[in-house]
């Protein structure tokens, strides 16, 4: 895909010239506030991978459920639907950085009630769930607060730089953590890992502390205004179609393939027989080939993003998982797993890539916020299906079915997204408003 010329000159003009290869490619760390904060990023979000890895096993201690652990994975993301809409609304009126340091505060403080909690033999269900519900609700605020915040950090010129940087240091969490986790558990005890995870979220605040940027809040715009522009990014998607379809697509393989949280450490414990360390590279190995596709990623992005390459993800993401369905073997489990995080980093890449370069900039961030909205806030409800289809057949099974439908709607969606998106890398972008069928 390339932007229309009009649209490429208005991109450089906004982030700046294109880093050159070699030492440009860490070109956001020249700026001393963004080399702060991620390196707070690299220690709270290994933290928090530790501490998933922990609640999961922790809910499997408790019930033995994997409804009930479906139904915790659901309590976290279910804020994020509720209310990302409106945690959108809050970062534009307060101060980011004040109010990062208020979610990351409130972040901590569960970390350290969890910690509490199992260490006294005092956890129950109910309060893992409550926890986790409030964790989601202070995502649901966090998260629009500190991807607005990144151009507070390094300014338009190195914000593309910047916002690869932080993809790949998450993506390098999501390697260590599990597996840290994994062992810390099997080493020592469950309230280690929170009890660290806590820790952890103390070099974010730091960080986020000594910071020199200014703490200056939005104007104040009319509610009603913001909702009706709201309803003008999502009258776009609905009546563009090289938007519209990929979206679609990640809705439906968000709620059927993205589970892993679910079915992995069940998985892991019924059919491969493994203790926490072994569902903790397990989990690791997802975050490794995650880690994986977003470096393919970047070697392939002088070329655009490719609709057949997109495609390629979804199938591979789909057939993944299909083959664990027969693996039984621990070995073989891994790279399995570790394909399927490659792949689903592949196909959302391109997804958000495919969409940002398609939509206009005046409304390039509503069409987002809804990208991320059904990129997260359709795991509750695919949580609760694959925990409800694992607890009646087994995890084999769930990740069976997930798998079908996810092929189903990519075989129904290809021949659209091949047509529609070309149509979009030939120049024809569709005008808001339009409706092309």
């Amino acid at each position: 895909m390339s932007l229309e010329p009009p649209a490429a000159e208005e991109l450089q003009r906004k982030t700046g010239p294109v880093p050159k290869a070699g030492p440009r490619l860490l070109a956001a760390l020249r700026h001393r506030n963004f080399r702060i904060y991620w390196l707070g990023q690299s220690v709270s979000l290994v933290g928090t991978w530790i501490q998933n890895v922990a609640l999961a096993w922790l809910v499997l201690e408790l019930t033995s459920s994997a409804f009930l652990l479906g139904l915790v994975s659901a309590a976290q993301f279910a804020p994020i639907l509720l209310f990302s809409l409106l945690g959108g609304v809050i970062a534009d009126r307060v101060a980011r950085r004040r109010l990062i340091i208020a979610t990351q505060t409130c972040l901590m403080l569960v970390a350290f009630a969890l910690g509490f909690l199992t260490f006294t033999g005092l956890v129950q269900y109910w309060h893992v769930l409550s926890l986790a519900f409030l964790v989601g609700t202070a995502n649901a605020i966090d998260i629009p607060a500190r991807q607005s915040f990144l151009i507070d950090l390094v300014g338009r010129k190195d914000l593309m730089n910047a916002i690869a940087l932080h993809s790949s240091v998450f993506n390098a969490a999501r390697f260590v953590g599990p597996a840290v986790g994994g062992l810390l558990i099997a080493g020592f005890n469950l309230p280690v890992c929170f009890f660290i995870n806590g820790a952890s979220f103390m070099a974010m605040l730091a960080g986020l502390c000594v910071l020199r940027v200014g703490d200056r809040a939005s104007d104040g715009r009319d509610m009603k205004k913001v909702w009706s522009e709201i309803g003008e990014g999502l009258g776009y998607i609905r009546t563009t179609p090289a938007v519209l379809y990929p979206i679609i697509l990640m809705a439906v393989l968000s709620l059927f393939a993205f589970n892993f949280n679910v079915l992995v450490p069940v998985y892991a414990r019924d059919v491969l027989h493994q203790d926490a360390g072994g569902f903790g590279f397990l989990t690791g190995a997802h975050g490794l080939g995650a880690l994986l596709g977003a470096f393919y990623l970047a070697y392939i992005s002088h070329r655009g993003p490719q609709v057949r390459v997109l495609i390629a993800g979804a199938l591979g993401l789909c057939l993944a998982q299909l083959a664990l369905v027969s693996v039984h073997l621990y070995w073989l489990a891994w790279p399995l797993l570790l394909v399927s995080g490659l792949a689903m980093m592949v196909f959302a890449g391109l997804v958000n890539t495919t969409v940002q370069l398609a939509v206009p900039d005046h409304l390039r961030g509503r069409v987002m916020s809804v990208y991320s909205l059904v990129f997260l806030g359709m795991m509750p409800f695919g949580n609760l299906l694959a925990g409800a289809m694992a607890w009646f057949w087994g995890a084999p099974e769930a990740f069976a079915l997930g798998s079908v439908l996810g092929l189903t709607s990519l075989a129904l969606l290809a021949r659209r997204l091949r047509s529609d998106v070309t149509t979009c890398d030939e120049g024809q972008r569709p005008s808001v408003g339009s409706r092309n069928q």
